[in-house]
């Protein structure tokens, strides 16, 4: 990508990795914490004795899967920032009406935090409620319409100062093809006049 090249004029994997160097240039020393192209299953592991920062790690490298991982970690207080997969046991698919259930309510808050960061790169979302191989179908229509109230309630009443940093580095750097650096430095700018808080 040339310094003169918007981010929205690359290819998909130019996108993602500009992504990624988006996330880390806001996050990587604000709060120690690295966006990482992983294999078939995501996870976000807190720094250890081998790794002095976080990482949210994505799956297969895809830019869906980055923006969901970093959605749950916008919504993660410092506490959970500091257990692997934030102390939550994921329960794959095939799972029971009352397993869905307890899925779909976990699922809104970052799903509709991800639908904003979707928008701002001018996307199109998808809400994942999916449950292959389940007892119980899937109604992902009234999931969908839950996950955008939360969305439109986050318009009304504002997102969280991580989130909202970000939120403004995708519109600037995905969306109105922007510089990185301008995505960069008002989002740093938010961060700061928030004192960072958690």
């Amino acid at each position: 990508m040339s310094s003169t090249q918007s981010i929205s004029q690359c290819s998909e994997d130019q996108q993602i990795e500009a992504l990624i160097a988006l996330f880390d240039g806001i996050f990587a020393d604000t709060y120690a914490t690295r966006l990482v192209r992983g294999g078939s299953e995501p996870l976000y592991s807190p720094r250890d004795a081998e790794h002095p920062y976080h990482r949210i790690i994505f799956a297969h490298g895809f830019f869906a899967s980055a923006l969901h991982e970093i959605s749950h970690w916008c919504i993660a207080g410092p506490q959970r920032r500091m257990l692997e997969d934030y102390g939550y046991w994921y329960l794959p698919d095939g799972r029971d009406q009352d397993q869905q259930q307890a899925f779909e309510a976990a699922e809104v808050a970052p799903q509709a935090v991800e639908l904003l960061f979707t928008e701002a790169c001018r996307r199109r979302f998808n809400v994942s409620a999916d449950n292959l191989g389940g007892s119980v179908e899937v109604d992902r229509e009234a999931f969908r319409l839950r996950v955008e109230a939360r969305a439109a309630w986050l318009r009304t009443h504002g997102l969280s100062p991580r989130a909202a940093a970000l939120h403004r580095a995708l519109d600037i750097g995905f969306g109105q093809g922007g510089s990185f650096e301008r995505a960069r430095d008002q989002a740093r700018a938010i961060l700061e006049a928030a004192g960072m808080p958690a």
